[in-house]
């Protein structure tokens, strides 16, 4: 069962970018910026002090399971 909040094209195109981003974090003046916005949100990405956005752990996990592919962990606990 499917149990993440949807994420629409430009929100996953935006975790993608804010992930090659690296350290550098995106600014939140871009046109993805409400994306970003979006995402913080949900907890997948933190805004700096320096007004930058950041990925949160969370973020990379959806990144990788939704972006990149790769099988989503499961929480400790559940087994299949």
């Amino acid at each position: 069962m499917w149990d993440q909040p949807y994420l629409e094209t430009c929100c996953r195109a935006a975790l993608h970018r804010l992930s090659l981003a690296g350290t550098s974090g995106r600014p939140a003046d871009l046109k993805d910026g409400p994306c970003l916005e979006r995402l913080e949100t949900m907890g997948f990405c933190a805004r700096r002090r320096d007004g930058r956005f950041e990925l949160t752990a969370a973020g990379r996990a959806r990144h990788g399971s939704e972006v990149l592919g790769r099988p989503a962990a499961r929480p400790a606990g559940n087994a299949a």
